[in-house]
């Protein structure tokens, strides 16, 4: 039986809201929508689409690397946007983070954020690396 592992990551600001950031079931890392903040404090950073969705991915890449896995290893992701105005913008940033051809599967979805000065959140299931006998971080 698969059992459900909570990854807490040192360093990572808690929410107060009922999540937390990955979970771990078997070899599948689960990653709570995403958006631009600081990880380490929880400040929302607003700005352009494109600043919001490079913060954005970096916290994604951030909170892989820490949880023994990797933007490689993303299978599907799921991108809430505000404006689907945005969408050529955000494309943009995204496609820097994949090496072409090699992108996971994607839905891109027009959300509005509950939270003020959100336009884009990124939802993320990736495989875990299990080829590492380290314990992950903060567990």
């Amino acid at each position: 039986m698969v059992k459900k592992e909570i990854i807490a990551i040192d360093g990572i600001q808690k929410s107060d809201l009922p999540f937390n950031h990955v979970i771990k079931a078997g070899d599948t890392l689960y990653l709570t929508s995403q958006l631009s903040c600081n990880l380490h404090t929880g400040e929302i950073l607003p700005g352009s689409i494109q600043t919001q969705t490079r913060n954005t991915m970096n916290n994604i890449r951030y909170l892989l690397e820490n949880s023994h896995s990797s933007m490689d290893s993303i299978v599907d992701i799921t991108v809430y946007l505000r404006h689907l105005d945005d969408f050529k913008d955000m494309n943009e940033v995204y496609k820097e983070y994949f090496t072409r051809g090699e992108e996971p599967a994607r839905v891109v979805v027009k959300a509005e954020s509950p939270l003020e000065n959100v336009d884009v959140e990124i939802k993320v299931t990736a495989i875990a690396d299990n080829a590492s006998n380290q314990p992950l971080k903060g567990t």
